[in-house]
């Protein structure tokens, strides 16, 4: 579902193509981590605890429009995914999740996870969530949500989700090299020019509001804005955000990635490969 881009052409994106990327698909789509009969008599069971951003798998950053994964017991009666191809669906098998009195976007849904699109209509401070199985509704529990909360994807443990110009996979066999542009996958980014509304699936390229307010950090030290062609929605996948830059020369060996907007920075110990 996901999809990556080529570098945006004349300063956008409308030339670009794109294609699916399994590696961000797979976290919006996988498995229940362990399969378990529910308990049909019993609530949906979760704690502020078991939330996690979709792309860090990490107890935090939490962003409008951006991907939230909840963990927990009796969350659905079956494993489903959401069918339509321009708007997420905000029930699916009867599940439905609430951010505050808002229903959220869902990828997918099954008795132990549940991947939500946190709506871009919400604001930051605190809110509840609170999942309801066919009528049963679980805990109200809250969670705190930022203007943005950069999250890198990850494709291998401690490798980031990027791609080169011809949307191939960045990896250790296909590494990055000096000079070349690249597109890295994110979620959290925060708002764009236009707004996207909540739910639908983009079709078109929207950049960060403030693009000031963006920095990427290889090793820890800022990239120059000029190196930084686009960053911004990524059309075809809701929540996600592709940020496309060229590597400059010359590049260090598998520099550690961070993406900061304003104060607010993604996980560390995430690695792009090079030659």
């Amino acid at each position: 579902m996901a999809k990556a881009a080529h570098t945006p052409h004349n300063g956008d994106m409308s030339a670009a193509s794109t294609r699916p990327w399994a590696a961000v698909a797979v976290l919006l789509f996988a498995p229940s981590i362990e399969a378990q009969t529910p308990q049909l008599t019993l609530a949906p069971s979760y704690s502020t605890a078991t939330i996690a951003n979709t792309a860090t798998s990490l107890n935090s950053g939490f962003a409008p429009n951006s991907m939230m994964t909840i963990y927990g017991t009796n969350l659905s009666f079956s494993d489903a995914a959401g069918t339509s191809t321009n708007q997420l669906p905000t029930g699916i098998s009867g599940v439905s999740v609430y951010l505050g009195s808002t229903a959220a976007g869902l990828f997918y849904v099954s008795p132990q996870q549940i991947n939500v699109l946190i709506p871009y209509s919400l604001t930051a401070g605190p809110i509840t969530v609170r999942v309801v199985r066919e009528g049963t509704a679980g805990p109200s529990v809250p969670i705190e949500l930022t203007a943005a909360a950069p999250g890198l994807f990850q494709s291998a443990p401690n490798t980031l989700v990027a791609t080169h110009a011809d949307n191939s996979m960045i990896s250790a066999s296909s590494p990055a090299s000096a000079g070349e542009v690249i597109v890295i996958f994110a979620t959290g980014l925060g708002a764009t020019t236009p707004d996207q509304t909540d739910g639908f699936v983009p079709v078109h390229p929207a950049r960060l509001s403030n693009m000031a307010s963006l920095t990427v950090l290889l090793n820890g030290v800022p990239l120059a804005p000029a190196y930084i062609q686009y960053a911004g929605i990524s059309p075809g996948c809701a929540g996600l955000y592709q940020i496309n830059l060229q590597l400059p020369t010359p590049l260090p060996a598998n520099p550690e990635i961070r993406i900061a907007v304003e104060t607010n920075m993604s996980q560390p110990s995430m690695y792009l490969p090079t030659r």
